[in-house]
């Protein structure tokens, strides 16, 4: 590990004969700063009610989902239970996209032998969360170099309410990671602020066996821009609510670009843009009536 302004200096070789000199700088990470006022009050979410959704009840039917959480005493104790189960159903890879992005037909698949993306861990893990009144959402994370990178810009995970800790957190579940401080779960921009401020007291809470320090050196650079979707019913519909007719939300750290590319190609069309914390973590009573 380079810590932040320490300086390395050597030679390569670049022949039989002549050498480079090669400097490396360890770069400190900075304190994304958002907006705290709720700026936009036309964005409306929808957050799954669970009133006898028939697509949640046949998961339910089909998966242990009720059995992971039976004797679970806090909505955080729930979001583990079933983060790890989720973590535990395939092997990662990163390359695999399943047939139907649900989770029922991702977790049929997976009884095949599939395996799949980080895109279908928090498309699975969000779906059990629903499936037991907890409300929660897919969460894109881009790095800051999003438009220029060809491979390798996003990660995408997901986000719960804890509803006894009024509270989003953010769950990993190709690592089953969740980061918390004193034992408080931390939403994704809370996570990005501690790395920065507050390292020595972080906590990565896993079972997959990957250290604190490579976990997070691994997923900071993707704390740069946050995306999650207007609409976060569950099942196989077609006709997605959307606001201005976009799907989702960026979160765009103020002073940034708001990117309009991603990974050089792909156009990123479908999003509203606001650098308000507050927009982004509003309770979701608040805002799904």
């Amino acid at each position: 590990m380079l810590l932040p302004e320490k300086v390395h200096k050597f030679y390569i070789s670049v022949n039989d004969t002549a050498y480079a000199l090669t400097v490396v700088k360890g770069v400190k990470l900075k304190h994304l700063q958002f907006d705290t006022k709720i700026k936009n009050s036309e964005l409306k979410f929808w957050y799954e009610q669970n009133n006898n959704n028939e697509y949640l009840n046949l998961l339910r039917s089909k998966y242990p989902i009720d059995s992971l959480v039976k004797n679970t005493k806090s909505d955080t104790e729930k979001a583990l239970k079933i983060l790890h189960w989720v973590h535990n159903q395939w092997q990662h890879d990163g390359s695999n996209e399943p047939k139907k992005s649900d989770a029922i037909s991702i977790l049929d698949e997976v009884k095949e032998g599939k395996n799949f993306r980080c895109v279908e861990y928090g498309i699975v893990a969000t779906a059990c969360l629903n499936a037991v009144g907890l409300k929660a959402r897919t969460l894109g994370l881009m790095i800051k170099d999003v438009e220029t990178t060809k491979y390798g810009a996003g990660h995408v995970l997901l986000e719960v309410y804890l509803g006894d800790l009024k509270k989003w957190a953010l769950l990993d579940g190709q690592w089953d990671a969740v980061p918390m401080v004193n034992n408080i779960p931390l939403n994704a921009v809370e996570f990005q602020k501690t790395i920065v401020e507050n390292y020595e007291e972080l906590d990565i809470r896993t079972s997959s066996g990957i250290s604190k320090r490579h976990y997070i050196d691994w997923v900071s650079p993707y704390l740069y821009y946050f995306t999650i979707p207007f609409d976060n019913g569950e099942g196989t519909k077609t006709d997605t609510k959307k606001i201005k007719e976009k799907s989702h939300l960026m979160l765009v750290p103020v002073g940034a670009n708001n990117p309009t590319v991603f990974q050089i190609t792909n156009k990123i069309d479908y999003c509203i843009y606001t650098n308000s914390f507050s927009d982004f973590y509003a309770p979701p009573d608040s805002l799904d009536k």
